[in-house]
């Protein structure tokens, strides 16, 4: 140990570091500043643990702690009330986050960086923000909020009046807007608790292999350490998943491991530097397997099954309508391709954490990141073997999700260790570890064959889709029966036979994702249409024009459209903007593409609670109670969750008419319930009547490329229903477009024999801030008489068209039809300068 002075937003202090501690591990344990965050240490990509150290923009998990004697040291923390406020005001005004995780840490830097006097141009700011990772806005909006700093410091500038009468149709500032833009308001990594232990997992070295022996004797006796659990340790049923029970929380000896995923032990020490030297203490004998990593091998007789609670074939899909065969004997022109996607990292800036506290009167509660604290506390009661009632789960709003913390990670881990020590136990995975472990996008092959007559209308299509799910069910069956369901795009296709097949493999476990599925299979169709509209010798927006899906019309299921079909009208708004685009610069190369999306049952309660008011927060969690409910996925939250919503409010606002004031109804709930049951599974009907989804988006994109063939420019046209906060609304689609492209361009996950070849952040692809696009969002709204006010839900579909768009402006710019994701040959990927994955042996990547 070796002790260190220096100055802390100004004051004095002393600390006591070991060697190779970073100075984000001082601040945060030492001296709780969590306005500094840790989601990618020791890489130092991210930029969330930005400090200034002695004025100059350092990442606190790069810098050595005995580095920093006599040095002077700012946080957020110690930063004046008035420009707080400032950071606060612009960023809400602005609409310049959304998770948040990211945004303390973009902030400092944007002090920095508008101290300066000097112009700044949006080109400037985006490079001075190149080192900070956004998963959520697009930029956009960030660069809009700095330039409003900037102004207010050197000319006066006022910043935008809030919106706070929070109207439908108004855009109301985000809600904790300014504790999320300061760090003030506590992630789960940030919540103390009295007593606390920290905790850490020991996950496989191998994506197949026996388990002989795994031996803790080491990790139990180093100092600081309380226990090690074991699937011995666990009391109840450790094998836990969402649809099958087929993901054990921890993998015991004499079994296999089946994915560099699999957990072999938790260990409780006195603070996260032990535990984590524990992990690495276990010693686990294993006897390596073959993986088996083509899904293609995988569901061929023979192999090896993968988990032992399925065979290999996941899950078929069938869909079946007309006579597709004769239909495309009998075409004008047919089409035919293989389209391949790749596994995609959620990438999220907050890695998992769990908090489990013991409670006096002998209950477990659980601080959870996840998105269903419903199936949280269903499954970690289970492996626990108490009683749902003995078990409390809160939701502690977390920093990015996209589907990836549907699946629990580590909480049953931690619920299991606070349960055996009997102290509060709180787990953090680090950045690699959190890329093992929750699911990724489904990498799927799809054979497609189209068909269309002389005038270029739709006649059949066949496909067949093969999705690797990765060696646990997750959703992943579920991802590919949506893949199926959506195969058609939002076009009318009168006959269709469709194959799909969900594959476990040894590859890292695949489920939800933004897109669930439909984001693959816009790709290949996208791509068919415009292979049609050339033999057929018309564009592209007219393909489209002509097949695109109207009122009265049959999806792919064999729904019935009768409402809420605005296709046509985001169409139209992407050809005005392609129109637009042609007289300002006549040889820009463009791409357009459409998409479909749909929402899914969801009860809701509002709870006037005299120890957290409605509206606040307590240790920064909400205490607006729900109901008993699915999870916030598939873009559900409006369109169920605010019918849900509107029917307690409604409630709660008729007893205020009547004169009651707020306090007089301390303890009261006001229930509301939306309860679809109307639904139908595919190939089935219920009164005779096929209704598959609730809802449905729709959008068009166009993708503009300039004279060197990089993006430009992209026009995002969304039906959104109703916007029930439009510049919220917006910022959903500008992340979503950030995605997409990413997506299109340069985010790839590979494994070589099971195992991720990668875990840095930039390597994995993910756009920073110069490198997006000029991206306008045309909001369309086409109500849902079932949507609260009309609206829809846009979460998932804002990046489902983008990488068909992006393939078609290639095509237009260099004559090549790309079919393989990401598009790293191409010259728009060839302008971005992340994705750069050294491909040795890359014939054996999956």
């Amino acid at each position: 140990m070796k002790s260190v002075s220096f100055k802390l937003n100004g004051t004095p202090r002393q600390a006591q570091v070991q060697p190779e501690q970073t100075l984000l591990d001082v601040l945060r344990e030492t001296f709780k500043v969590t306005s500094v965050k840790d989601a990618c240490s020791p890489q130092g990509l991210c930029g969330c643990c930005l400090t200034l150290i002695d004025g100059q923009p350092k990442n606190a998990c790069m810098v050595k702690a005995d580095k920093v004697a006599g040095r002077s040291i700012v946080t957020l923390e110690g930063v004046s009330d008035n420009e707080r406020k400032l950071y606060a005001d612009a960023f809400q005004a602005a609409a310049g986050l959304q998770c948040g995780f990211c945004t303390p840490g973009i902030v400092l830097r944007t002090k920095w960086l508008t101290d300066q006097s000097r112009p700044l141009s949006r080109a400037e700011i985006a490079r001075a923000i190149d080192g900070h990772l956004c998963r959520c806005t697009g930029y956009k909006n960030i660069i809009d909020a700095i330039e409003l700093i900037h102004a207010a410091k050197h000319h006066g500038g006022a910043l935008p009046a809030p919106v706070l009468d929070g109207r439908v149709g108004s855009s109301l500032q985000r809600y904790q807007g300014a504790e999320l833009t300061l760090g003030s308001r506590p992630f789960v990594a940030d919540i103390d608790a009295p007593g606390l232990l920290h905790g850490a997992v020991v996950l496989s070295h191998h994506a197949r292999a026996l388990v002989k022996r795994i031996d803790v004797s080491k990790a139990l006796a180093l100092p600081g350490v309380v226990a090690v659990a074991t699937a011995k340790d666990v009391p109840g049923n450790r094998w836990v998943g969402l649809i099958y029970k087929d993901w054990p929380c921890f993998v015991a000896e004499g079994e296999e491991v089946r994915t560099v995923a699999d957990c072999l032990a938790a260990i409780a020490a006195d603070s996260m530097r032990t535990a984590r030297a524990a992990a690495k203490l276990v010693e686990v004998e294993y006897e390596v397997r073959p993986a088996v990593v083509d899904p293609a091998e995988a569901i061929k007789p023979g192999v090896p099954q993968v988990n032992p609670m399925h065979e290999n074939i996941l899950q078929v899909t069938r869909i079946d309508r007309g006579d597709a065969d004769a239909a495309l004997a009998a075409s004008a022109h047919v089409v035919s391709g293989t389209w391949k996607t790749q596994r995609i990292e959620q990438l999220y800036l907050e890695p998992e954490s769990t908090l489990a506290v013991p409670e006096a009167d002998g209950r477990l509660r659980l601080y959870s990141q996840g998105q269903g604290i419903f199936d949280d506390r269903m499954q970690v009661a289970a492996v626990l073997g108490i009683p749902e009632s003995q078990l409390f789960v809160e939701l502690v709003p977390n920093g990015g999700a996209f589907g990836g913390r549907e699946d629990m990670t580590i909480q049953a881990q931690t619920a299991l260790l606070a349960h055996l020590t009997k102290r509060p136990v709180r787990v953090t995975l680090s950045r690699e570890q959190s890329i093992r472990m929750h699911t990724k996008r489904h990498p799927i092959t799809m054979t497609y064959t189209v068909g269309c007559d002389a005038e270029g209308r739709l006649t059949a299509l066949k496909a067949t889709l093969l999705g690797d799910s990765g060696a646990y069910a997750s959703v992943g069956g579920k991802v590919l029966e949506r893949a199926a369901g959506h195969a058609c795009g939002p076009y009318r296709v009168p006959a269709v036979a469709i194959h799909s097949t969900a594959a476990y493999t040894n590859n890292p476990p695949c489920g939800a994702m933004r897109g669930f599925g439909v984001n693959q299979t816009s790709f290949a169709m996208e791509g068919c249409m415009d292979l049609l509209a050339a033999k057929v010798g018309i564009d592209g927006w007219e393909m489209r024009w002509r097949n695109v899906l109207r009122t009265g019309d049959v999806f792919t299921t064999g729904q019935v459209l009768e409402k809420g079909v605005g296709v046509e009208r985001t169409l139209l708004a992407g050809r005005a903007a392609a129109d637009a685009a042609a007289k300002l610069k006549a040889d820009l190369d463009k791409g357009l593409a459409l998409a479909d999306l749909t929402g899914r049952t969801y009860a809701g309660e509002i709870r006037i609670d005299d120890t957290t008011p409605l509206g606040s927060t307590k240790n920064g969690v909400i205490k607006t109670h729900t109901a008993f409910g699915w999870q916030t996925t598939g873009s559900r939250a409006t369109l169920l969750a605010g019918r849900a919503a509107a029917d307690a409010a409604a409630k709660l606002k008729a007893d205020l008419d009547n004169g009651l004031a707020l306090a007089d109804l301390t303890g009261r709930t006001y229930a509301g319930e939306i309860r679809i049951d109307d639904t139908t599974p595919l190939g089935s009907t219920k009164n005779g009547v096929i209704k598959t989804h609730t809802a449905f988006g729709w959008a068009t994109q166009m993708v503009v490329l300039d004279s060197a063939g990089a993006v430009a420019r992209v026009v995002a046209a969304h039906d959104v229903g109703r916007a029930i906060n439009p510049q919220q609304c917006e910022g959903q689609v500008q992340g979503a477009v950030h995605m997409g492209l990413g997506y299109a361009l340069t985010e790839e996950l590979p494994c070589r024999d099971g195992v991720p070849v990668t875990f840095d952040m930039r390597n994995i692809g993910v756009l920073r801030a110069q490198h997006m696009p000029e991206v306008e969002v045309i909001l369309v709204e086409e109500p849902e008489p079932e949507g609260p006010f009309g609206a829809k839900g846009v979460g998932e579909i804002g990046l489902v068209p983008t990488a068909g768009a992006v393939a078609a402006a290639l095509e237009a710019f260099d004559g090549q039809r790309r079919m393989t994701l990401p598009m790293k040959d191409s010259s728009a990927a060839r302008a971005i300068n992340v994705g750069r994955i050294p491909d040795t042996d890359r014939d054996q990547w999956h």
